[in-house]
């Protein structure tokens, strides 16, 4: 039969898109076993729980399992980081003295090196080989350390803290004595920043509703404020309350995390960017305030921030500015045109939320996409929710709604005693993990 041609519906160029997407065995034969995952996931169950003394460790504040799933980490209240076999619910090591302060964040580089970020303002890089010492201690930050990123690109450490700043660590020229460090980007109110996949995008989250999107990343090169081209968003303030050199929000762990500029944010919808004023496009900076439902007339704080696996969506959980409501929002991203050929455009739009458990008021509760992206795992009061895309469990682009849709509750899951803070898929075993606020670390897998 004749070809229909590349714009018909089924012509050459939908065929060639959808293998772009991951669409179809050929490219992707996880999605014909999707549907096993899904009924695995539907009879998961407590498989183990690990209750250490709160006396010693305090609150699960992060969960982290290396990239070949045989260890799971996990960033204590009371300056602990403990290790456990995922596998046989054995718990391995307990690094006692990881930092002097709050640890509340795990990344790992590769299979044996991870790091950690702490209150007390420094960052730890740790060999699974030789847990007696540090292999480094890293100084740099002048306030709470709260994220840590890695680009395998440059092989480049990247973290943010609450004195606003997002500093980049050169890991390659490591000593005993740390590692050759710059600041890369300032904010106020800085309260999670995160890489896509691919490392060409760096999100920042803020607690006055802002989310800041730094296009055709090029970490090499320090931004400092006016040197950069700013993709301006309808709805936001000037370029110097987002590049100000003020004090960073207040403390996200342990105390309420809300502290907005009166004259921020008064209207919160989706915001479409203007063409870029001059200069490169590296490093373009996008200001956007994402719409969260029932919000429209209140301020709101973008307490956690994540990306889907692919890159197509970004996972944020929102509170509003007075702490009675909770929502888990995603929004899909939105490559357009360019309004000038050095001006990429790029919007989110919000294509399904949920309103969560307003419990454990204060305190930040962290999210997270499964592997493929199909669900997400969320705390929800004493437990976690599995929520889907639909009832199927669909990858997102299968079933982007014309109009923001409600995420669809998989299952529910309970075995705490206290409010979950957060929550984690195995990369490769069907498994999740989750710690709560009294220091209990749940299992979770399939029982038959």
């Amino acid at each position: 039969p004749a070809d229909p041609g590349p714009g018909a519906p089924g012509g050459l160029f939908a065929w060639l898109h959808g293998r772009c997407l991951g669409r179809g065995a050929t490219v992707d034969p996880a999605r014909d076993t999707f549907g096993a995952m899904t009924g695995l996931y539907g009879a998961i169950q407590p498989a183990d729980s690990v209750s250490l003394s709160t006396r010693t460790h305090g609150a699960v504040f992060n969960l982290e399992y290396s990239p070949d799933g045989s260890v799971l980490t996990v960033a204590c209240e009371q300056t602990e980081v403990l290790l456990f076999d995922p596998i046989s619910s054995k718990h391995i090591k307990t690094l006692s003295e990881a930092h002097e302060d709050c640890v509340n964040n795990i990344r790992f580089l590769d299979n044996r090196l991870f790091a950690t970020c702490s209150d007390d303002t420094t960052i730890a890089l740790w060999d699974l080989r030789k847990l007696n010492t540090k292999v480094c201690t890293l100084h740099g930050h002048t306030s709470w350390v709260k994220n840590i990123e890695y680009d395998t690109n440059t092989r480049l450490l990247v973290t943010s803290g609450f004195d606003g700043n997002v500093i980049i660590w050169d890991t390659n020229r490591c000593t005993e004595d740390g590692c050759p460090h710059k600041k890369f980007f300032h904010t106020r109110f800085l309260m999670r920043m995160r890489l896509t996949p691919d490392c060409s995008k760096m999100l920042i989250s803020t607690s006055s509703g802002y989310l800041l999107i730094l296009h055709d990343l090029d970490l090499n090169k320090s931004l400092e404020v006016g040197s950069y081209p700013i993709l301006r968003a309808r709805r936001t303030t000037s370029g110097s309350d987002i590049t100000s050199s003020g004090s960073s929000g207040p403390r996200a762990v342990g105390s309420p995390c809300h502290q907005n500029d009166s004259g921020l944010l008064s209207e919160k919808t989706l915001s479409r960017p203007s063409q870029r004023e001059g200069g490169s496009p590296r490093n373009s900076l996008e200001v956007l305030t994402p719409e969260v439902p029932g919000e429209r007339d209140r301020g709101n704080c973008i307490t956690s921030l994540q990306l889907h696996p692919k890159g197509w969506a970004t996972l944020l959980r929102c509170s509003s500015n007075t702490d009675d409501q909770e929502w888990t929002c995603v929004y899909e991203f939105q490559e357009g045109a360019p309004v000038r050929p050095v001006s990429p455009r790029c919007s989110l739009r919000l294509t399904h939320c949920i309103e969560e458990a307003n419990v454990g008021r204060g305190y930040i509760k962290e999210l997270c996409f499964s592997p493929d992206g199909r669900m997400i795992s969320s705390p929800h009061g004493f437990g976690i929710r599995l929520l889907g895309f639909d009832a199927h469990c669909s990858e997102l682009v299968d079933c982007l709604p014309r109009e923001a849709s409600p995420l669809r509750e998989i299952r529910s899951l309970y075995s705490h005693n206290d409010v979950v803070l957060t929550t984690k898929f195995s990369p490769t075993h069907c498994q999740i993990a989750s710690g709560c606020l009294s220091g209990r670390v749940s299992l979770y897998q399939p029982k038959f």
